[in-house]
């Protein structure tokens, strides 16, 4: 069970993250190089809808397994790094949550009517947070990856 929920908590992670990193670092910079705002802004619209779907699925993975972990080896014996991870998870989708609830809908709203200025103000909100929480993720992966060498 141990390893399925690892493998549960890497899956979510590596479609959260990879998402992000090539929404933010590869879609988002072409298609602002290359499509005016009444293609562009559509396009990015339909692209991260289907993107969030898949990121609510990865976050219930990752908050399911990483908890179920925790639970299973008790919250007072894990290690710190692993509280560490989970709180940093959790401030993660919470800023998802920002996003779904605040700058999408108004995103969706500006395409809608055609408001490209409006849209293009919430895509730009957008793409803040998700530069957070691509930080607040490489800081994550620092945490599981080293925080062991630091426990006391």
């Amino acid at each position: 069970m141990r390893e399925f929920l690892l493998l549960l908590h890497l899956a979510g992670v590596i479609v959260w993250l990879g998402g992000m990193f090539f929404a933010h670092f590869c879609l988002r910079p072409v298609a602002a190089g290359q499509l005016p705002p009444p293609q562009r802004l559509p396009l990015l619209a339909a692209v991260l809808g289907r993107f969030f779907v898949a990121v609510v699925v990865a976050i219930a993975a990752i908050l399911l397994s990483g908890f179920a972990r925790l639970a299973h080896l008790g919250f007072a014996q894990a290690p710190l790094h692993w509280h560490l991870m989970a709180g940093l998870g959790l401030l993660m989708a919470a800023i998802f949550a920002l996003i779904i609830v605040r700058h999408y809908p108004r995103l969706r709203a500006g395409v809608a009517a055609g408001d490209w200025p409006a849209a293009g103000n919430a895509m730009n909100g957008i793409r803040q947070w998700v530069a957070t929480n691509l930080a607040l993720g490489g800081l994550t992966l620092l945490v599981a990856t080293l925080g062991s060498r630091f426990a006391a």
